[in-house]
């Protein structure tokens, strides 16, 4: 059984593989579509499952917000669906904010990933028994033994602390330039890998319901 693992990146989409044998390989494709050939379980950090309105919001994402005290900022808030069908920051901000709450622009600039998982999932039904919604820092919290990791990634510190949970994890990547990724986007992907691992062994935990699903029945769960 293969598992992956996928972030978004400047070119694409960085992704990890894991093989039985825990052999890891890293690639970078640009499409999540492509991202999925030839594996059991994808995670992916990028929202499935969209809610008609902003608030009261996903389960899941405030769920995921509790457990990451210090990191909770990470978890970013999901547009509602009228929103993300918006080109502009401004008319998607005006939009949400019609139906009650406003919307920032760093969520804005991830809403051309989103519509790629929104629109693959919707025309691929199937797709759901293999590509998960996973967050890489409660990946790296539960490699901590539950306690989230607070350094920054960018940085030469909070690189080497994330580096070496993954490795001490079964996760050995020997670190070098992945071209069309950024050395942090890899380390996320590989953190979400390890996520689908453990949905593959039937040992990841759930935020949200079991049965929260969006209009279009997509799942509205995060994983780690």
């Amino acid at each position: 059984m293969i598992v992956g693992g996928a972030d978004g990146c400047k070119t694409g989409w960085v992704v990890c593989r894991r093989a039985p044998d825990g052999f890891l390989s890293i690639s970078v494709v640009k499409t999540l579509a492509e991202a999925c050939e030839g594996l059991s379980i994808l995670a992916v950090d990028m929202p499935i499952g969209l809610t008609d309105t902003p608030h009261p919001g996903r389960a899941c994402e405030g769920e995921a917000r509790a457990l990451l005290p210090g990191k909770a900022s990470s978890v970013f808030p999901t547009p509602c669906r009228p929103a993300l069908a918006c080109t502009t920051h401004a008319e998607a901000n005006a939009t949400s904010r019609a139906l009650g709450k406003g919307l920032n622009q760093q969520t804005f600039h991830l809403f051309p990933k989103m519509r790629e998982v929104d629109e693959l999932l919707r025309g691929r039904p199937k797709l759901k028994r293999i590509v998960y919604e996973a967050h890489p820092e409660l990946a790296f919290a539960r490699l901590n033994g539950g306690t989230p990791v607070l350094s920054k990634k960018r940085k030469p510190e909070g690189f080497a602390e994330r580096h070496e949970l993954l490795t001490k994890h079964g996760f050995n990547w020997k670190a070098q330039t992945v071209s069309g990724a950024a050395r942090d986007d890899v380390l996320d992907a590989m953190a979400v890998c390890r996520t689908a691992l453990l949905i593959a062994e039937g040992t990841a935990t759930r935020l949200g319901p079991a049965d929260a699903r969006d209009r279009f029945g997509l799942p509205m769960n995060i994983w780690f």
